[in-house]
């Protein structure tokens, strides 16, 4: 219970969150505020589902907050400047030195192809792509879209569905929470994306 009351957790919430409102690049249609704030919600849900204690939701939940930070400084090796970020950061909010480096493993996680270890680590990858099996894929997938159309990564809408295509047909959900919630809405959005394909939607 010392490293719940000694973890500063609202006080770390308020300054990354105004920290990446007011410094996070306008051009990041995907990596902005609101997709924090999507992951964030996530977690918080997968970590119900896989029943993990406060301390350990309080850790996830900052990674969440913290995970794409780093975009601040440029979108190349963000997941080790989201790192530097809360080093330099969580450490004035009572978070020991154990909690930061909890918390870097989680944010290192999210990093692709995804190498989650720790149960925390599962959740918070789970969690940053858990829109893959949603309802609202498409909305957000469009979002990432103008992002990598605006950064060069792609040219034109065909490219753009043959990498989802890759992309889904690599990853995979690792905790069960996620698995039994959206595995099945996943399966069926990729379905429509190589519809859009055949079609050259």
């Amino acid at each position: 219970m010392i490293a719940i009351q000694n973890m500063q957790f609202q006080q770390a919430k308020a300054f990354i969150l105004t920290k990446l409102k007011s410094e996070l690049p306008a051009r990041l249609t995907y990596h902005c505020y609101e997709h924090v704030i999507d992951v964030y919600q996530a977690a918080e849900n997968l970590g119900e589902l896989e029943k993990i204690n406060a301390n350990e939701m309080q850790l996830l939940l900052t990674a969440a907050l913290f995970h794409d930070s780093g975009f601040i400084t440029g979108a190349k090796d963000h997941e080790e400047s989201s790192c530097s970020i809360a080093r330099q950061h969580l450490p004035c909010f009572g978070y020991t030195a154990i909690d930061v480096e909890k918390i870097c493993g989680m944010i290192m996680s999210t990093k692709l192809p995804q190498l989650p270890k720790s149960r925390l680590e599962k959740i918070l990858a789970d969690a940053d792509l858990d829109y893959l099996g949603r309802d609202d894929f498409f909305p957000i997938s469009d979002l990432l879209y103008e992002e990598f159309l605006e950064a060069g990564v792609i040219k034109n809408p065909d490219e753009w569905n043959r990498m989802q295509v890759a992309f889904f047909e690599n990853h995979h959900y690792f905790t069960q929470s996620a698995i039994k919630l959206r595995q099945h809405k996943k399966e069926a959005n990729l379905q429509l994306i190589k519809l859009k394909l055949v079609n050259k939607i």
